[in-house]
């Protein structure tokens, strides 16, 4: 097994390099200039000039690269040119608001998404697999920030019962977190009733009950526990694409998480956070897909063993 992780780890270095640079390079393709930006709409030539030497932008993009990583090495990532603070220092209030949102959307979303699952495909054909579905599908469907939108016009300004935006308190997660996760509990209840069906149909199941196994103990015990691989699979996938995905929600929540900080860069052509924030999420989905991996090799002996 360690052998396994490290080979895996390893193969993370190249997977990183490669990210970091096809990304510095299509940075640099967006229209605009950011030291216009810095200097204002009123600086002349040589104020522009001026700053884009300090900047380092006149120095060709090869250049540019190889000081970057050379500064990143060295755990430095860089100076916004927005605000002059390091980007570090930026990431911290937002990631941590970020990973809160992406663990509490992924922790309804799961449980939900299970439930519902489980009782389509117990009931199958029947009521609540129709009422299942419907929600599966119209979570899938309906477009994170058009759910988030709704929220806001009935939740706050029609009830009033919770902020319109902000990350102040546990009220300001509610909705960014049902609007980003809608569409993965329906994900995970469509994998669950399917996977769940498959197994029902399997011979241990019909052994546990001829042995007089309640319905409960077979569907928990047996059925739901064999059928939680491809759902274990299909929640870490989409844990990894939370995490740098929320950008839309974000942005119409007001929320101050990393998404709306990528949004906001982007606007001002400030190539240092860009760059940070696109391999920070990079590295997050990586990770999360490696610990997916892992424990898919836990549940399932023959993948790292290379066999299945």
């Amino acid at each position: 097994m360690l052998q396994y992780i490290g080979k895996r780890i390893l193969a993370l270095i190249p997977t990183l390099f490669i990210v970091s640079l096809v990304s510095y390079y299509f940075i640099h393709l967006i229209p605009g200039d950011p030291a216009r930006l810095v200097a204002g709409p009123d600086a002349n030539i040589t104020e522009v000039d001026s700053i884009r030497e300090q900047l380092g932008l006149n120095d060709p993009i090869w250049m540019q690269y190889l000081n970057y990583m050379k500064n990143l090495l060295a755990g430095d990532l860089g100076t916004s040119v927005k605000s002059g603070q390091p980007v570090t220092e930026m990431f911290e209030n937002r990631f941590r608001n970020s990973i809160l949102l992406t663990f509490t959307s992924i922790i309804w979303a799961f449980f939900a998404g299970i439930l519902i699952g489980t009782l389509s495909a117990v009931f199958k054909n029947k009521l609540p697999d129709y009422i299942g579905m419907v929600l599966a599908v119209s979570g899938i469907s309906i477009p994170g920030f058009w759910l988030g939108l709704l929220l806001i016009q009935w939740l706050s300004v029609s009830l009033g019962w919770l902020p319109t935006g902000g990350a102040d308190g546990w009220r300001s997660y509610i909705m960014p977190s049902i609007a980003l996760g809608a569409g993965i509990m329906a994900m995970i209840a469509r994998f669950t009733r399917s996977s769940l069906l498959n197994s029902l149909g399997s011979d241990y199941v019909r052994t546990g009950r001829a042995k007089g196994l309640g319905n409960a103990a077979v569907i928990v015990k047996h059925a739901l526990r064999n059928s939680m691989i491809p759902v274990v699979t299909i929640t870490g996938l989409q844990f990894g694409y939370l995490l740098g995905g929320s950008v839309v929600v974000e942005t119409v929540f007001s929320f101050p998480g990393m998404g709306r900080l990528l949004i906001d860069s982007i606007a001002f052509r400030d190539y240092q956070v860009i760059q940070a924030l696109l391999l920070l999420f990079a590295a997050e989905f990586i990770l999360v897909n490696l610990i997916v991996d892992v424990l898919y090799s836990f549940l399932n002996p023959k993948i790292r063993t290379g066999t299945a």
